[in-house]
């Protein structure tokens, strides 16, 4: 008798699951899961329907596949999510479990055509009344997993950061979409964190904060793990806090990034480095190319006085006299932006704040154009202390060494389209000014050396 091959595809319905909406398929899908992986590895099908759900922990060789038409819609109750010891905000600590979970696995992925739905709106309300016991599920986050791809599907309403990746190697995000509402508390798009050898194309990211954010932990994470080696390429941005965003939790380094092919809509700053003293780590060779931004407060900002979070108040963050350099002192260096269209845009075309005692160095804007709006209302270009709302104005720079601008043009700008306060190495080349709404000069230079 000739036996047939064993079938790799493990359907949920198949475990007990039903697509009712109603019915609680946590333990199907997760004998699904237990199946699959004692198998050898293969593919847990979702078909189409509304499967409610707590936390779905995957393991390795395990590809959660969702048919066209399927939604995992995850449950509100939090016994449905186990505590594990992972990272929030850049600090291990117990957290609830991820929607979709998993740590020290290989080779696991989330694809098909179906949605992931957070059910966010229950988190964000206990969030806002400071009732969780808990940080929030994310709603994909895998922990020290390598191979990892997540591609095809639909996000919405997430309980906080969507995508979440901490420590992993080897990870592709593909032509996913995430929706999250406008007004949902810390619910960022895709956030690698201390990641290596990462690559995000091809997606459509609308959510409640930054669209992209790239982290490597605070100066409370005892595991310094940088993340590197990271292209973005080809995506959407609409709305959200920051277009591609690098810190504020970078303490184990980040660098050799690559931003290319985007478009920001309304993403409130384009692209934004942040941190402070006390951080230490490093943000170098990044690379910026080829992006359209419109509706911003800021295109450009690289600010090392930046204030919120812990101890964010404290005089050593905000004090602009020089400080002893030491390893808690974080710097930003190499990060060069060139062929961007910004338009619209409300405070300022950028703004560069490095630290009295570690300026920010070795950045280059080539052709660059920033047309300011003109109905444009006042604004922060970055949060920081003793900072007034901007509103129309230029390149603003202070503590920065090595800064080349060339074939850059500000135009509908108040006051001039750059200004530098100590500063050394300033090149400004080929330059222009369009419908500048006061007479400046178009470079205004205070306390700078000024390359010749």
């Amino acid at each position: 008798m000739e036996l047939s091959a064993p079938t790799s595809i493990y359907n949920i319905r198949d475990f007990g699951a039903a697509s009712d909406g109603a019915t609680l398929n946590t333990l199907a899908i997760a004998k699904a899961v237990q199946a699959c992986s004692e198998s050898g590895g293969g593919t847990v099908y979702v078909p189409a329907g509304t499967f409610l759900t707590g936390a779905v922990i995957l393991k390795s060789n395990v590809n959660l596949y969702l048919e066209a038409g399927a939604t995992l819609l995850f449950s509100n109750d939090v016994n449905e999510y186990p505590v594990v010891e992972s990272r929030w905000e850049g600090v291990k600590r117990q957290v609830y479990a991820s929607c979709i979970y998993a740590e020290h696995a290989e080779n696991i992925s989330v694809t098909g055509r179906g949605t992931l739905d957070g059910n966010g709106a229950f988190w964000w309300d206990i969030f806002r009344r400071k009732e969780n016991e808990y940080p929030r599920p994310k709603l994909v986050s895998f922990d020290h997993c390598t191979h990892v791809l997540i591609s095809g599907v639909k996000m919405v309403n997430s309980p906080s950061w969507t995508v979440n990746p901490i420590c992993c190697e080897d990870l592709t995000v593909h032509n996913i979409s995430i929706v999250n509402p406008a007004n949902s508390p810390n619910t960022d798009g895709i956030d690698p964190e201390s990641c290596r050898n990462v690559r995000i194309s091809d997606c459509h990211i609308d959510v409640g904060d930054d669209c992209i954010a790239i982290k490597a932990g605070t100066e409370d994470t005892a595991e310094r793990v940088p993340c590197e080696n990271i292209t973005i390429t080809n995506c959407t941005m609409i709305h959200g806090h920051g277009g591609v965003v690098l810190g504020s939790e970078m303490s184990g380094d980040i660098r050799n990034v690559v931003v290319s092919n985007c478009v920001f809509e309304g993403t409130d700053r384009g692209i934004r480095l942040k941190s402070r003293r006390g951080r230490g780590g490093v943000i170098e060779d990044v690379r910026v190319n080829n992006i359209v931004m419109k509706g911003v407060i800021c295109p450009f900002i690289a600010n090392l006085y930046y204030f919120c979070g812990p101890r964010g108040n404290d005089k050593y963050v905000w004090d602009k006299n020089p400080y002893p350099i030491t390893e808690e002192t974080p710097a930003f260096r190499r990060i060069h932006f060139s062929n961007i269209t910004a338009r619209e845009v409300s405070a300022a075309a950028g703004f560069l704040y490095g630290l009295a005692e570690m300026y920010v160095e070795d950045i280059t804007f080539d052709q660059i154009s920033v047309a300011m709006a003109e109905d444009a209302e006042p604004g922060m270009p970055a949060m920081m202390a003793e900072l007034e709302p901007m509103k129309q104005r230029g390149f603003f720079c202070s503590n920065v060494r090595d800064v080349r601008f060339n074939q850059v043009t500000v135009s509908n700008h108040e006051g001039p389209a750059f200004y530098v306060e100590n500063g050394e190495d300033i090149e400004v080349t080929s330059c222009r000014t369009r419908y500048a709404r006061t007479n400046d000069p178009m470079v205004v230079y205070k306390n700078v050396i000024v390359s010749k």
